[in-house]
């Protein structure tokens, strides 16, 4: 018996492979978000009015919109009235009163599940919006180029980045308000994520119920143009309109031109634009179909992202101030009463549906801050099953060249600063030793000088970072399968942890966990050189993990260890890594 062990003292957890192991330096994370600690008590950092380049150094303050497209608004509208004077358009507007003849079909009246569908439509909207624009201010930057260098963005909501050499995308993220994002805190990601993610899948499935009666009930005719004088009608519209003169509302029956064209292409156009974009930004996906990720870069599906939310909130707006000054008790008996009249019946549903709509806007961060572990595993069981598609991909070389080496490559992470590592820096590495243990045969410590003796291996690959920039490097390394060669797992071994010579924000130090299938990849390694030069301090010197399927925080730096084990949950917090542990990511990323 172990001394002072009694009869009733449960089993030791510090067993000679916990000991041999780095757990007993992990902290395992808490169940509760403290904004006055989150991230290691990352202070807020305020942004900048939306920006858009309009030349190489200029830029265009997006809230010079609000008084310039108040000209414009008051210039149209007397623009469209001296053209209701001329005998030319109001000959074009009785030829095109504003609806089509094709458009009224034999399918009248909106049904009740249309009404069931607008309502559960608005409800997952507001959580979409809000968790993808606490996504946007993770990397508050958009680009066109493949590459996320500083000075090539298109459209930002931060300041220039600064000269710092070692300035990180980390201190590149900004604050909201915690009724603005969700859940509203500085680098919440992880938890933006699990809601965007979880609650787009839910309105995938609304929407495909949606397409399906839509064409079985006949409803496709409201929304679709069957004639081409849609065009001139939906023109005759926007001119009554703006002349404040406008056309009588027949909606009930069929949607004037203008109405059917925005209805059409937010239905069949932006909606399918927000799931291919969304898509667009999948690392196994780019991956897989290289042919298309060539010219559909990470950063130009960012981009359309995004510009399919400004659609989104551009129709919301107009769609709500239509609603209101057509006749809104009308209009909202159209939508949630199914009945075309006065009656206030419409108004009291469409109440109760706001109270909803509000509790759940309310609700949605302090909920998410008390309970994060539920969001983080309701988001899983919401996605996981997708992303299990995509997560055994064997990425293959050759997808990029030395021509799409990015100019610059994001700094992220808390850089190492323990004395272990400093003397470690100081001695160039000499003393430096890689432990790979765990569930193998033949456990060893490896100096730089023995892994680069091994089997060299060099790629060109695309980094993903889950804030969003992305970058194209050269590595050169030893391969992962090499490394097990040397050390031979066993069978029971599933999964490889990485730990760091770098602490997480939280303390303790870093680490992750990759499914050991992912080990035997083509492009999976542990990179010594970065562009032909020794991997630097910023980018994880001396030793960094590549797994190309997954995002850039599964990618670990300053690697010291690695460990085979038989499941994730027995390491840390048993989430599968640090900010699985403290910022509730999730260890599947394939998307």
């Amino acid at each position: 018996m172990v001394e002072g062990a009694g009869p009733n003292t449960p089993p030791s957890k510090v067993s000679p492979e916990f000991v041999r192991s780095f757990r007993s330096q992990l902290t395992s994370g808490e169940d509760v978000v403290d904004p006055s600690t989150w991230a290691g008590s990352v202070p807020p950092a305020s942004g900048v009015a939306p920006r858009v380049r309009v030349w190489a150094n200029r830029w265009f303050n997006l809230l010079w919109l609000l008084p310039i497209g108040f000209v414009v608004l008051i210039t149209a509208v007397a623009g469209a009235k001296g053209l209701r004077s001329t005998g030319v358009v109001q000959l074009f507007i009785q030829q095109y009163p504003g609806t089509s003849e094709a458009a009224i079909g034999e399918t009248a009246a909106l049904p009740v599940w249309a009404g069931a569908q607008h309502f559960l439509n608005l409800f997952l909207m507001i959580f979409i919006i809000r968790s993808g624009v606490q996504i946007l201010t993770d990397h508050p930057r958009l680009y066109w180029t493949r590459h996320s260098t500083p000075g090539r963005d298109w459209f930002r909501i931060q300041k220039p980045v600064p000269a710092d050499p070692l300035w990180t995308a980390k201190n590149d993220s900004i604050s909201l308000p915690g009724q603005v994002g969700l859940p509203g805190l500085r680098h919440s990601i992880g938890l933006a994520r699990w809601w965007h993610l979880g609650t787009n899948v839910l309105w995938l499935l609304n929407g495909v119920v949606f397409y399906v009666l839509l064409f079985a009930t006949g409803q496709w005719r409201h929304l679709v143009p069957t004639s081409w004088d849609v065009f001139p009608n939906a023109m005759s519209v926007l001119i009554q309109y703006l002349s404040l003169d406008w056309p009588p509302e027949g909606h009930w029956v069929a949607y004037n031109g203008l109405q059917l064209l925005a209805y059409f292409v937010t239905v069949f156009v932006a909606a399918p634009a927000a799931l291919i974009t969304g898509l667009g930004m999948s690392p196994a996906l780019s991956t897989r179909f290289r042919r298309i990720s060539k010219v559909f870069s990470i950063q130009t599906a960012r981009s359309l992202h995004f510009l399919v939310l400004i659609w989104f909130l551009v129709f919301i707006v107009l769609h709500v101030s239509m609603v209101v000054t057509t006749g809104v008790l009308r209009n909202v008996n159209h939508m949630y009463a199914s009945r075309d009249d006065n009656s206030w019946l419409g108004l009291m549903i469409f109440g109760v549906s706001m109270v909803v709509v509000t509790v759940g806007w309310v609700a949605a961060t302090p909920v998410t801050l008390r309970h994060p572990r539920i969001v983080q595993r309701a988001g899983f069981a919401l996605i996981g099953p997708v992303q299990r598609l995509f997560e055994h991909l064997d990425a293959k070389p050759g997808e990029y060249t030395e021509a799409d080496i990015s100019p610059y490559f994001w700094h992220n992470g808390r850089y190492p600063d323990s004395d272990e590592y400093r003397a470690l820096l100081d001695g160039n590495f000499v003393d430096y030793r890689l432990r790979v243990n765990g569930l193998v045969d033949n456990p060893q410590d490896f100096d730089l000088e023995q892994l680069r003796a091994l089997p060299a291996q060099e790629q060109i690959t695309q980094h993903f970072c889950i804030q969003g920039w992305s970058g194209v490097a050269r590595w050169g390394g030893v391969s992962m399968q090499t490394i097990m060669d040397q050390v031979h797992p066993r069978p029971e071994a599933k999964w490889v942890v990485f730990y760091s010579l770098g602490d997480g924000p939280d303390g303790g130090i870093y680490y992750d966990t990759h499914p050991i299938d992912q080990m035997g990849y083509h492009l999976t390694m542990l990179a010594y050189d970065m562009n032909g030069a020794p991997v630097s301090f910023g980018h994880g010197a001396p030793l960094r993990l590549r797994n190309e399927t997954q995002l850039g925080f599964k990618q670990v730096k300053w690697v010291k260890g690695v460990e085979f084990v038989a499941d994730y949950a027995e390491v840390g917090g048993g989430f599968g890594g640090y900010n699985e542990d403290h910022e509730f990511f999730g260890y599947r990323q394939s998307l």
